[in-house]
């Protein structure tokens, strides 16, 4: 009977040591090592407005895909902060060095600039670990003082992955990279008084 429960408390213990041997990784859709901001400032402000994104992927947990109907959600993988907030703040980086320009969300109005709203909306995320990483984005940019877009437009944007889920992040890291740069060719040309058309 000793022997008994010496061995179910071992084998407790084990179990606990084996969980407290598994950390939680945190990861983050802002690059470590930004594009330096563009030398000209522009004579606008943007306005990153809160990004939708799928219901199944508003999880703290990475959602991974397995195969045509099953997805997991890696409890030991997570996002650092929620998923749209990341989003919306990776493109409005990207943007706001790219054009030279200050994205006054949540700010209050000042000063005599116009300024151009960005809206996103998120189709599909979706993440295959070792093979791709998948965005499927609905966005849009007009002034702020207009009651109607200037332009809107889908993108899809595909980036090959590695092995491993941080291989996986930085796919969508990609991803939303590429798409900045097209946002910033529209606002180049709407602020420019140009007919805007989708990249």
């Amino acid at each position: 009977m000793i022997r008994r429960v010496r061995l179910l408390a071992f084998l407790a213990i084990a179990g606990l040591a084996a969980c407290a041997s598994a950390p939680t990784r945190f990861y983050t859709l802002l690059p470590q090592s930004p594009p330096a901001r563009s030398a000209s400032s522009a004579d606008y402000r943007i306005d990153v407005l809160p990004v939708r994104i799928p219901a199944q992927d508003d999880q703290p947990q990475l959602v991974v895909r397995e195969s045509d109907d099953r997805v997991a959600l890696l409890e030991g993988e997570r996002w650092v902060a929620p998923l749209d907030d990341q989003i919306r703040a990776a493109v409005s980086d990207r943007l706001s060095r790219d054009l030279g320009v200050v994205d006054v969300r949540g700010l209050p109005a000042s000063g005599p600039q116009r300024v151009y709203r960005v809206k996103l909306d998120v189709r599909r995320f979706e993440s295959v670990p070792g093979q791709y990483a998948r965005e499927d984005i609905v966005w849009s940019v007009h002034d702020a003082d207009a009651a109607h877009a200037a332009l809107t437009c889908a993108s899809s944007l595909t980036e090959p992955v590695g092995s491993g889920y941080a291989a996986l992040v930085h796919g969508h890291q990609q991803a939303l990279a590429a798409l900045s740069g097209r946002i910033a060719a529209a606002l180049r040309n709407v602020a420019a008084g140009r007919a805007p058309s989708c990249p």
